[in-house]
């Protein structure tokens, strides 16, 4: 059996190469047509090329803003050292755990001087508040407590390294 698939293998090679062999060969009158041919090719005018870009001149810039601040430091900000601020050492309430939209004013107790008001926090657990107590996550101290609402000022970053006063109110959430 591998005789006979040794002998066909060398049968189909030796048939390949005698038909590449009649391809190869060229008849002599085959060689002046070839050479026609590359003659007529090489006497032909070349395709116009495309025209070269209009190159646009640009204007010059000379930089010369080394004096200058950099944009990218803190170095430029301003502090006012007798300005608003938080106060870094107070001890924070409990109330200031909470977002200030997230606490629910549900009612009073006292009256005049004395009055105190009832705020309900997320965790559903009410607490009292007094004037100058603080509430929310900006710094929010109490200003003043009337029946239907609690005034607050809030101090919040300005951008420029400041603080600035805002004032916030918690209404009387009446279900």
């Amino acid at each position: 059996m591998l005789v006979v698939s040794r002998a066909m293998v060398a049968a189909v090679a030796m048939l390949a190469l005698a038909g590449c062999g009649r391809s190869i060969t060229s008849t002599p009158g085959d060689a002046p047509n070839l050479e026609k041919w590359v003659n007529d090719v090489r006497a032909r005018p070349a395709p116009p090329l495309e025209p070269l870009p209009v190159m646009q001149q640009f204007e010059t810039f000379e930089y010369s803003a080394q004096g200058l601040r950099d944009p990218f430091s803190d170095a430029w900000a301003v502090s006012d050292a007798g300005g608003l601020r938080p106060d870094p050492n107070r001890r924070k309430e409990t109330l200031e755990q909470y977002p200030l939209d997230s606490l629910d004013m549900v009612g009073t107790i006292g009256s005049g001087a004395g009055l105190v008001a009832l705020v309900m926090a997320p965790d559903k657990v009410t607490y009292r508040v007094r004037v100058g107590a603080y509430v929310g996550q900006s710094d929010g101290r109490i200003t003043g407590i009337s029946q239907d609402r609690i005034e607050l000022v809030e101090l919040v970053p300005d951008g420029a390294g400041g603080w600035l006063e805002r004032p916030a109110a918690i209404a009387l959430n009446e279900q």
